[in-house]
């Protein structure tokens, strides 16, 4: 739930006035705290401005500041109670509360469910809070509401919206169920339907899962014929790293990531030198392993495994 529930967060950046401009770009930088006070300077003259409190609740959100952002939401609910998307902000960020505090999670759980439940009533297209309660209702223990038939019931919804999110939903239904067979099926589906790179993750994900390594390349493998992204090339030799399968190929993909790299691919190259240490070390060639750890190390001083890493190779 908690990776789906981190959709509220992101902003319908509707609202004209001069001095609340800068947010926008604020949230793209990741600079929450800065946002935050500026939002709130705005509000001291424009206290009932449901967009400026909806963005403090977002800024909020983004720094885990929970409490503060259900008090943001509540605000927006009270205020504009047939708007759905107040309606799934505010449960989405009582969800996350309620993840960061499981002994007194039992209490959200009623206003989570309506909450969602009330979004969807609401707006009938309203897709992110279809899976909100996808995810809810397969996490939650049968004895506080949990129920498969529930999370699928929201899945064919979702599908009458979307078929893609729809196969996705089931796929994950499925996956969470322990049945993989139905799950890879649905996945399948839906990267036929839509070939989305989200759609070719969460079949990886699950071939990792089962442990299917071998699966799990020839997937990213037709991932990067159809998306031309260097970033699979690191996911294919992290698998080979990490399943000590297909080295050969794992060592190229590092390489040609290390050498296409850009800050767009998002993984630093230590890690992809940390794999290429890890493939070395499989293969008992110390100093090439030294020489990538090393250089890992050098990179990202600080990362644990890098250490750990090293000792393993010292020890060969």
């Amino acid at each position: 739930m908690k990776k789906m529930l981190f959709l509220f967060l992101c902003p319908i950046m509707a609202i004209g006035q001069s001095n609340l401009d800068s947010i926008e770009a604020l949230f793209q930088q990741k600079k929450y705290k800065k946002a935050e006070t500026i939002i709130e300077t705005y509000l001291e003259t424009h206290p009932n401005n449901l967009e400026a409190i909806e963005l403090l609740g977002d800024a909020f959100g983004h720094q885990k500041k929970w409490n503060e952002a259900i008090d943001a939401y509540e605000k927006l609910v009270d205020a504009d109670d047939d708007n759905a998307n107040y309606h799934y902000k505010y449960g989405g960020v009582l969800g996350m509360k309620a993840l960061e505090n499981k002994f007194k999670a039992i209490g959200f759980i009623g206003d989570i469910k309506s909450s969602f439940t009330k979004a969807t009533e609401l707006d009938k297209n309203h897709i992110p809070a279809r899976w909100a309660l996808v995810e809810l209702y397969m996490q939650l223990p049968g004895i506080f509401g949990g129920s498969k038939s529930k999370s699928l019931k929201y899945a064919e919804e979702l599908e009458r919206l979307s078929t893609v999110d729809g196969y996705l939903a089931k796929g994950y239904v499925y996956e969470y169920d322990n049945k993989p067979e139905l799950a890879e099926k649905y996945y399948k589906m839906a990267i036929k339907e839509g070939g989305s790179l989200t759609c070719f993750n969460k079949l990886t994900d699950l071939y990792e899962s089962e442990n299917e390594p071998e699966k799990a390349i020839k997937n990213i493998e037709k991932a990067q014929q159809k998306h031309q992204r260097n970033a699979l090339h690191y996911q294919i030799g992290k698998v080979s790293a990490e399943y000590n399968v297909e080295l050969q190929k794992g060592e190229q993909c590092l390489k040609k990531y290390i050498k296409n790299y850009s800050e767009e691919d998002g993984v630093p190259k230590a890690w992809a030198h940390y794999r290429l240490a890890q493939i070395h070390a499989h293969q008992k060639n110390k100093a090439e392993a030294l020489k990538y750890i090393d250089l890992a190390i050098a990179e990202l001083p600080k990362i644990k495994p890098f250490k750990d890493q090293k000792e393993k190779i010292l020890h060969l």
